[in-house]
């Protein structure tokens, strides 16, 4: 799908950003650059939809080199997602997602319903939000509209650039859970620069390590872990299990943090209740439209799930 063969990017004072990157990221992969401050993953990234253009070497998509494209219908059919989101915020989120469709003269019908198609597809209703301003959404919120407005044209691939880097643990947690549930259903061509090592090996269909401006290693989760290239492919990955692996190799579920509950206030009426035995993920996408959730083991009452339960668990999590 994206081949790059011997491609570097050199700048005038002779600082190489990327050196003879040669690899195949392959039709519907989820594939993520990681390294670094540094590194070259950004490079890597800009230079598939040419923002960036390679000093040397050739990078194609579908076996095509990028510089026979029409610069414009690349970017157009290529989806960009950004850490800062960049929303237009005098625009509605209607107008938001509809810029790529509207450049490519789709007719107002199928325009508009593609954007309510897309805000259901992330659980945000479309009489709710698609006429509000980006002011008045949550840091989340605007990162899902932002990667939606990617996804609008339906492009082939999609390129995330540190997107979930600037939002609380919380928002990103469940943002992550979205986009490998989103990948699931829609298969698109990921390629997702992160500098968190917790979400590579959690969203990598395979994962790319870079040092310096080169490609130390490119493989799945599982075999980094357990086949680390070198020492330096080792130490950055650091001394990691299956529990590094929270989306595809350990299932956590709410029992997990019984001990950090909190006491239930009993003059108040909880809306939800959940059991010990249910999946931490679907608590923390409840957590995204209610305060607390009331946890019964065995059908009894033994405390209260909040986000700030939650946070303080992945806070010890990766500090253990």
């Amino acid at each position: 799908m994206i081949r790059f063969q011997n491609v570097t990017k050199e700048y005038e004072d002779g600082v190489k950003a990327v050196d003879s990157l040669t690899i195949e990221i392959k039709e519907g992969e989820f594939f993520v650059f990681i390294g670094p401050s540094g590194c070259g993953k950004t490079t890597t990234l800009k230079m598939i939809n040419r923002l960036i253009d390679s000093t040397r070497g050739e990078t194609y998509i579908k076996e095509k080199n990028i510089h026979e494209y029409n610069i414009h219908e690349l970017r157009w059919n290529i989806g960009y997602v950004l850490q800062q989101i960049a929303l237009f915020p005098h625009m509605t989120i209607e107008e938001n997602i509809a810029i790529v469709p509207e450049l490519k003269k789709w007719s107002r019908e199928k325009v508009s319903k593609r954007v309510d198609e897309l805000l259901e597809m992330v659980g945000l209703d479309p009489e709710t939000f698609k006429k509000r301003k980006p002011g008045e959404l949550s840091g989340g919120q605007q990162q899902r509209i932002g990667v939606i407005r990617a996804l609008a044209a339906d492009p082939d691939i999609i390129l995330m650039d540190e997107p979930f880097s600037a939002l609380d643990p919380i928002s990103r947690e469940k943002l992550q859970h979205d986009i490998a549930d989103l990948q699931k259903r829609i298969r698109k061509t990921i390629v997702f620069v992160t500098h968190d090592m917790q979400e590579a090996l959690a969203l990598g269909d395979r994962i790319g390590i870079m040092q310096d401006g080169r490609l130390i290693q490119a493989d799945t989760p599982e075999n980094l872990i357990k086949n680390p290239a070198n020492d330096f492919v080792k130490e950055f990955i650091g001394s990691r299990g299956p529990e590094t692996l929270p989306f595809k190799e350990k299932e956590i579920f709410i029992k997990d943090l019984t001990g950090k509950l909190e006491q239930a206030d009993p003059a108040f009426e909880y809306t939800k209740v959940m059991d010990t035995e249910t999946r931490l993920d679907e608590a923390i996408k409840e957590l995204a439209v209610t305060d607390a959730i009331a946890i019964e083991q065995n059908g009894n009452p033994i405390g209260i799930l909040t986000s700030k339960t939650i946070v303080r668990y992945l806070a010890e999590r990766e500090g253990a």
